[in-house]
């Protein structure tokens, strides 16, 4: 372990100082490598994956078994930051014990350091329940993608009246209290993400939660510009690497078509004439 390697007592240090923490996803060795070189703090194998990497329509179908392998694979190149394993849909819901053994399998399976997982005060006794075992948690509460089949959209609906401020206050308190060391606050009004962060002692980590949260994250294929089918109003991107690809597939064609790929600089020679003779021959 390295001196910088993030913790869950590190991440707990930032909150209030001129430190932003960031997390972002990863799927794969590359971007692992990718995100940890670049000084994310947090690096998250989400249950995105399954818009992202499985061409699900939403997040519900990923399993525990799909997490594991992901983190595998990040895990082998993730040196600094801390490498967090999302609670995909059905794995912590059903009850505690459920819990602490699927989110334990992240850990002893994956290589997490940390879980994550959708909920406030109703899932604040799983969360003590893994606390309690060992497992660092980071809770998740705003707009929560596994409630899509409720909601019937992806949407900031949270946060736009008194009761919603009220709940969400008292979520964030409630995951606080069970021994989460952050929690994800997304896609609710600027005033609401500050008050958040305001309310509670642990750091919040704001996506399209506003400035004043603790941390920021966004999904890296909408940071890329990779993911193109919607663009959610709290994403900016800071590249668009699908016109890239795009335009480097369209020419990979073109060339294959006009036999100007691959060229000599991009073929081997033999060098022994004589060999090249008996080539001929046979």
């Amino acid at each position: 372990m390295t001196s910088d390697k993030v913790t869950p007592d590190w991440v707990r240090a930032q909150k209030g100082t001129e430190k932003k923490l960031t997390l972002l996803p990863a799927y794969d060795a590359t971007f692992g490598a990718f995100l940890d070189q670049a000084g994310i703090d947090l690096i998250l194998v989400g249950d995105s994956l399954g818009q992202l990497v499985q061409g699900h329509e939403n997040t519900l179908p990923v399993t525990v078994d799909d997490i594991i392998y992901h983190l595998r694979c990040v895990r082998r190149v993730v040196k600094r930051g801390m490498l967090i394993g999302d609670m995909p849909f059905l794995s912590f819901q059903i009850s505690k014990e459920e819990a602490v053994r699927n989110a334990g399998r992240l850990i002893k399976e994956g290589g997490a350091e940390a879980v994550k997982l959708e909920g406030g005060v109703d899932e604040a006794d799983k969360i003590q329940a893994m606390t309690r075992a060992g497992i660092p948690v980071i809770s998740h509460i705003g707009v929560q993608p596994q409630s899509v089949l409720l909601t019937g959209q992806f949407r900031a609906s949270r946060g736009k009246a008194l009761d919603d401020v009220r709940k969400l206050i008292e979520d964030a308190r409630a995951v606080e209290k069970a021994g989460a060391f952050a929690v994800v606050v997304e896609a609710v009004p600027i005033s609401v993400g500050k008050k958040i962060t305001e309310s509670i002692s642990i750091p919040t980590l704001g996506i399209g939660a506003g400035p004043h949260c603790d941390g920021q994250v966004l999904v890296t294929h909408d940071l890329l510009g990779l993911f193109t089918a919607f663009k959610p109003k709290f994403a900016k991107r800071y590249a668009q690497l699908a016109e890239t690809i795009d335009s480097a597939l369209k020419d990979f064609v073109r060339e294959v078509n006009e036999s100007s790929f691959p060229d000599d600089t991009h073929s081997y020679h033999l060098k022994d004439d004589h060999l090249l003779e008996e080539i001929e021959k046979l």
